[in-house]
């Protein structure tokens, strides 16, 4: 497996954002801080989990929360933004919101 760096990390970022439009974070150092997590996790277990959680180091277990997670867009529908603070609404984004703490949708069950 070849390890990812910073740059292959927010290619990653930028490419998922459009295809899936999703708004990232005008805050760049809350993107540079998840983004760096998740550089971590790719190289640590070979695919793009959120660094937000726990993760189970097998990607099918994981599947729920590889970037952007199972509960991205619905976050951001009730809250205004993802889990981690990747992603925001475009209202988030136009009003400059600050980012607060939001409920993990995943089921407590599921963690190691």
């Amino acid at each position: 497996m070849k390890e990812k760096n910073f740059q292959d990390v927010m290619d990653f970022i930028e490419a998922v954002s459009e295809k899936q439009d999703l708004t990232l974070n005008p805050e760049r150092e809350q993107v540079k801080e998840v983004a760096s997590g998740l550089m971590e996790n790719f190289n640590a277990y070979g695919y793009f989990c959120c660094p937000c959680r726990e993760a189970w180091d097998d990607r099918k277990k994981d599947r729920d929360i590889c970037c952007p997670c199972d509960y991205c867009k619905p976050d951001i529908k009730q809250y205004g933004q993802c889990y981690c603070g990747l992603f925001v609404s475009k209202e988030a984004a136009a009003d400059g919101r600050e980012l607060n703490s939001i409920p993990d949708r995943r089921d407590d069950d599921l963690y190691p």
